[in-house]
């Protein structure tokens, strides 16, 4: 077995799938703890829920279903001290490293991680060659600008990538292939390319090293479907619940040599409780990781 499969891979959640019940502080830290003793030993932070951010992002994040809470109120540097977890990533958006690169790689490293993830393209079109284009240089140009600041730069897929900028290249493939991975590496979501049809197991063996993370979930089918029918409704499920091969993922995942695996999900939880949810899947991860 190669170095990079022995190598300890960082297991982890999302910040996001607890921004509606950290309430305060004492509930926040609750949920942060219940986290470490199922077995999580990181927790993947968001810029806009470490700190106040405009009224925009906090309804574009509740509109798309990840309400984001009174996070940006509370004190995270302390909350991640006292619940014994660590950071393994900082997502942040392209708008916000354009403006000012040193002050999102200094809020990272203030967290102790040296990778920011880009996520959040609101009102992008992903099926523009010339935007697709345009926007593999400025990933280019600014993940020169953090790793001069000592950050690396992760992207991070959603199913939109998906769309098709030539007959035969999606906008993901295009991004690959025009980003210096000197500058620009992946933050894999399966979840999201299993929604959108492709081939996993595919698109992970072509990231290969420069998939350094893992967004992982399952999907699968639980709730009633529409009204008269028996069709269940596809959505998220935990980790081995579902039908999504994760196994096979996941030995792919370590052949890549990832650094963390990072849990998220957004809604679909077991009886409605995220916290039941992030304890469900780590039996998964206690498994394979």
């Amino acid at each position: 077995m190669s170095d990079m499969q022995n190598k300890s891979v960082k297991v982890g959640f999302q910040q996001i799938m607890i921004g509606g019940i950290c309430k305060n502080y004492e509930k926040a830290l609750a949920v942060l703890k219940a986290a470490k003793a199922a077995g999580y030993d990181y927790i993947e932070l968001n810029d806009f829920m470490v700190q106040k951010s405009p009224f925009i992002v906090k309804l574009l994040t509740k509109l798309g279903g990840m309400p984001v809470g009174n996070c940006g109120a509370l004190d995270w540097h302390k909350l991640v001290d006292e619940s014994g977890l660590k950071v393994s990533a900082m997502h942040s958006n392209l708008g916000t490293i354009e403006a000012d690169a040193k002050a999102v790689a200094e809020l990272a490293k203030s967290y102790g991680t040296s990778t920011v993830v880009i996520t959040g393209m609101y009102r992008f079109d992903y099926s523009d060659y010339k935007a697709v284009k345009n926007l593999a240089e400025r990933l280019n140009s600014a993940g020169k600008a953090l790793k001069d600041e000592g950050v690396s730069l992760l992207y991070h897929n959603h199913n939109v990538e998906l769309q098709k900028v030539t007959d035969s290249e999606c906008a993901y493939d295009f991004i690959i292939a025009n980003t210096d991975s000197e500058y620009v590496n992946f933050e894999f979501d399966s979840y999201w390319f299993t929604d959108g049809g492709a081939d996993v197991a595919d698109y992970m063996k072509h990231l290969g090293s420069r998939m350094q993370m893992w967004h992982i979930n399952d999907r699968g089918v639980r709730d009633k479907g529409p009204f008269m029918t028996p069709i269940l409704k596809e959505d998220a499920m935990e980790l081995g619940f579902g039908n999504m091969n994760l196994d096979k993922y996941a030995k792919l995942a370590k052949e890549n040599g990832i650094e963390a695996v990072v849990l998220e999900t957004h809604k679909n939880w077991v009886d409605n409780d995220p916290v039941k949810s992030i304890q469900l899947s780590a039996e998964f991860m206690k498994q394979r990781f």
